[in-house]
């Protein structure tokens, strides 16, 4: 069984930045593309980014203007780098593992099979 493990996560003013960081252990999950996904208060959570083994990225929406999904497979480590946060940024962030890389969205949402639980990112003045 795999495990997934989130870190990075805090209380932050706007403008600032953050790096997520997601661990992944047990299950052989380096041919697993890799995904970050976040849930704000009251909303549904929605896909942010992902990227494939090889390298390849995607990002929702207008994601890609400000956060910047890495791997390191030595590491088994993916991450995501936050500039510029906003209050509409405050979410539990989660990332998740999916067996086949896409730039849709929906597929990420409906076919990540492993996921982490979450760390807390807060942007406040």
């Amino acid at each position: 069984q795999a495990q997934l493990m989130e870190s990075g996560g805090g209380s932050v003013q706007p403008g600032s930045s953050l790096r997520l960081s997601c661990v992944a252990s047990g299950r052989f999950l380096d041919n697993y593309a890799m995904g970050w996904f976040r849930q704000a208060p009251g909303k549904e959570r929605e896909f942010v980014a992902g990227m494939d083994w090889n390298g390849d990225s995607t990002y929702y929406g207008d994601f890609v203007s400000r956060f910047t999904i890495s791997r390191d497979t030595a590491l088994k480590t993916t991450y995501l780098q936050k500039n510029n946060l906003k209050p509409e940024d405050t979410a539990i962030y989660y990332c998740a593992a999916c067996k086949q890389f896409t730039h849709s969205h929906y597929y990420w949402m409906q076919n990540s099979e492993y996921w982490g639980q979450g760390t807390q990112v807060t942007v406040s003045s």
